[in-house]
């Protein structure tokens, strides 16, 4: 019987939510500037353009907003979104180690491939679990408490 042995939800870092933040209000200023105008009721286009860019926005941001990490006795699963999801049984663990998502290892959050071959789901950038697998590349995923979650991989793995 599977139980739960951890849970955490690893939200966007101020970086990814201000990125989004300014260029929302950008978009929000531009149409409204079009609206006072008076030119949007000349060019419908010009309420379908930034209202798309907007529902997009707030579409992506959602999806993205965060990561669910849960660990149980047999299985380390990693949601981020409605479409990444990874599920890693223990027993094709090699290895767990606390990292640090960087940019330069990265280049930004979300699913990226590292220039060290590894791939990732960061919300931003700082403290990480990185799992060495025994086929297929290494995963990387944010984390508050990476040492915990390595702890309890490497405790559970022992213990059967």
């Amino acid at each position: 019987m599977r139980q739960i042995i951890y849970k955490e939800w690893v939200p966007a870092g101020l970086s990814v939510k201000i990125l989004v933040g300014s260029v929302s209000l950008l978009t929000l200023c531009i149409f409204l500037t079009l609206v006072a105008t008076g030119y949007v009721f000349q060019n419908l286009f010009w309420i379908a353009v930034p209202t798309s860019v907007l529902a997009f926005l707030a579409l992506l941001f959602w999806n993205y907003r965060g990561i669910r990490i849960q660990l149980n006795t047999e299985e380390l699963l990693i949601n981020y979104g409605v479409l990444n999801r990874k599920a890693i049984t223990l027993e094709d663990i090699v290895s767990c180690e606390p990292t640090e998502a960087s940019f330069r290892r990265y280049g930004g959050v979300g699913v990226r491939l590292g220039i060290d071959g590894s791939w990732a789901y960061t919300t931003s950038f700082g403290g990480a679990v990185k799992i060495v697998m025994r086929r297929g590349r290494p995963f990387v995923f944010s984390s508050n408490n990476p040492e915990r979650i390595c702890g309890i991989i490497i405790q559970t793995k022992n213990v059967q």
